[in-house]
């Protein structure tokens, strides 16, 4: 059954759901400002190479902010127009509420919230898990930089990293073979990553290699072909 929260419980909701995270965390709020103390959460999260999703409205991220999403490599952004739910949820539990990430822990403002547990409210988890899938996928995919998603950039960033003459800004989807951005730390389409999620298993055998489309055994962990490996090693940001 759902249980309602003030303040105190949202804070403490909050923090379990992220700290509960085996597999997704989903994170959604109008404003992309960040308090410290789930920074440190998210940080952790993606230490152990949890995928988290964070959805937002308005950005309100200072530069050392900018930096500090740049280097997490298992988190993606997504800017949502008109977006005002505030939502967070693991594969197990979800928290709809009055709290923007940046009031956490705050005890100025008074905070109300509803906490479902997959366990013992399923269809109710379900239907949640399903609008905030929604929601990313009709977000614009944003670089970690806050930066719109730009394949110009992108070749600017690559020709600082290679004096290489031959440069490559177009990967595939490592499932479904859909030609997507170059980027071998997320190469799923959002379609098939929404799939993955749902499990999240890091070394769950694909089809394709990410870099030139072949079929392979691949996977997110090893999402490019040994030919590709060999070749593209020493100019493309490799999962550890």
């Amino acid at each position: 059954m759902p249980k309602f929260l003030t303040t105190t419980g949202v804070s403490f909701k909050l923090e379990e759901i992220i700290k509960n995270a085996d597999e997704k965390l989903i994170l959604i709020s109008p404003f992309l400002r960040i308090n410290e103390r789930i920074r440190e959460l998210i940080e952790d999260k993606n230490r152990i190479k949890i995928n988290t999703e964070v959805i937002y409205g308005k950005n309100e991220l200072q530069p050392d902010e900018n930096n500090w999403l740049r280097n997490l490599d298992y988190v993606r952004t997504g800017f949502c127009k008109n977006l005002h739910a505030k939502c967070y949820l693991n594969e197990k539990e979800a928290l709809i509420t009055s709290m923007n990430l940046y009031e956490f822990s705050q005890q100025n403002n008074n905070e109300m919230g509803i906490y479902v547990s997959r366990d013992t409210d399923p269809q109710l988890y379900d239907d949640i898990n399903e609008e905030a899938k929604r929601l990313f996928r009709v977000s614009e995919e944003v670089k970690v930089t806050v930066e719109k998603v730009s394949h110009k950039e992108d070749k600017k960033e690559n020709n600082k990293k290679s004096n290489s003459k031959e440069l490559i800004d177009t990967g595939f989807c490592i499932r479904c073979e859909k030609k997507i951005k170059l980027d071998p730390l997320h190469p799923y389409c959002k379609n098939c990553y929404t799939k993955w999620s749902k499990f999240g298993k890091d070394d769950y055998q694909e089809k394709f290699c990410h870099t030139c489309g072949r079929d392979t055994k691949s996977s997110k962990i090893k999402p490019i072909c040994y030919t590709c490996y060999k070749k593209y090693k020493n100019k493309l940001d490799l999962p550890l």
